[in-house]
This record gives C-alpha cells, structure tokens and sequence, in this order.
C-alpha cells in the first residue's frame, strides 16, 4: 500500500528527531552519568554509579552509607586502555515516556471483510519500563590505535493511549453508511520497542474507540489491531 504525503511526513519527521544526535544527547536514555548494572564475565550484575565524560568513564561503587569515593574502574574514551579485568557491559532500567504514532495499523478480517491497512493520522502518549545495555567493544583505527566505542541497544514494554482519525463509510460498516468521512477515535493497547543508536521501532496492539454516533454500526469496534509503532523520548 503507497503511503499518503501526510504519512510520509509525519513518519520522516518521527524518524528523523529520534536519530537526531541532539534529542539523543538531551534525553535521559543516552549514556550519561547515573546508576548502572555492571555485568561481569560470569554474568554476576553489580549496581554502581557511573561518572561518564567525554574523555573517561569512571565508576564508584554503592554502599550502605552511600557512594564509595573510591574509584571502582576507570576506562578512557577514545583512546583504549587494556580492559582486562574490566566489565565492558553496563545495564541500566528507567521509566521510559515517550511521544508515539502507529504508522501502519492492520486491522483484522471481520467477517467477509479481509483484513485492511490503514495509515490514517494518530498520535499517542506511551509509558513503559526499559531497559538500555551499553557494550564497550575496542576497534581499531586505520592508524593502528585501539579505541573504545560504545555500542548501544535497548529494549522496552508498555502501554500507550491517544487519538487520531480513521475513514468510516460504506464498507467499514456494511453499506449502512452511504458517505464517508474522517471519524475521531481514541486509541490504547500495548506496545514493545526495540531501542538502538540510530532509531526506536516496534510492534503495538490495541483497540479503536470511534468518537462519532456511528459507533454501534462500525464493523470494527471492540476488535483489535496489530501495527508499526515509532517514538520520541520525552524523558
């Protein structure tokens, strides 16, 4: 199915400010200073806090009376020390809320109705729990220097409420509409994303509630969807 002007718009411009370095940076989900998981080799998880500039990272361990001055670990950026010995893993899980649109949205056969894909305009508010890891993994550069890059992946699962609009007329609801028009809906489900440097993507299922009298003859009330889902950090 082509995509209307409207759809490309709105998917470019989400796209586009969820891979913006500078929504990155400002947003609470980039790797910046703040408490951690540090993941060893054998897989045993220990909360610290990490102090994170552009030239290092350094991290202190959490104790009863608060944090050790004691520096745990220090590893410079860009350039690699020797990580040996060092964790390279670092997990972090914060409440992740986020400005959403549901570019594609299919609906379910109902009846001798097939299934229908729908780009219709949508806007949501998302709330759910993530969960970011960050990798230091050494590469090295075309001069022969070792150098640590932060690789970066996340995950997150919640649930998501907004309106939008969708096209309600003769077939969506069994002829007894003869015109058509754009109907308001409120919509809410579930959604899980997948969380990278580049972009956030991912799968939502949910419900429509049409706004207009002509609720009770839409075929599509009460039954669910399943769709792409982009975001924009708000926190």
């Amino acid at each position: 199915m082509i995509l209307g002007k409207r759809q490309i718009i709105i998917a470019a411009g989400l796209i586009w400010l969820t891979s913006c370095g500078v929504i990155e940076k400002a947003s609470r989900h980039g790797f910046n200073s703040d408490y951690y998981e540090v993941i060893s080799d054998n897989n045993k998880a220990e909360k610290v806090y990490l102090d994170v500039s552009d030239d290092e990272i350094k991290a202190y361990r959490i104790t009863e009376n608060g944090l050790d001055d004691t520096t745990m670990m220090t590893i410079s950026l860009p350039l690699a020390d020797s990580l040996s010995g060092f964790p390279v893993k670092f997990k972090r899980k914060s409440l992740d809320l986020d400005l959403t649109a549901v570019l594609l949205k299919c609906r379910l056969p109902v009846e001798d109705h097939p299934a229908q894909m729908m780009t219709d305009f949508n806007v949501a508010l998302y709330a759910g729990w993530r969960t970011d890891n960050f990798r230091i993994r050494k590469e090295m550069d075309p001069l022969g220097k070792l150098r640590n890059e932060i690789i970066h992946s996340g995950y997150d699962f919640g649930i998501f409420a907004g309106t939008g609009a969708t096209l309600i007329g003769p077939f969506s609801t069994n002829n007894i509409i003869t015109d058509e028009y754009n109907g308001m809906i409120i919509e809410f489900g579930l959604a899980g994303f997948l969380e990278t440097d580049f972009a956030s993507f991912g799968i939502a299922g949910g419900f429509d509630y049409l706004l207009s009298p002509d609720r009770n003859s839409w075929i599509y009330t009460n039954k669910p969807w399943i769709g792409l889902i982009v975001g924009i950090a708000l926190n």
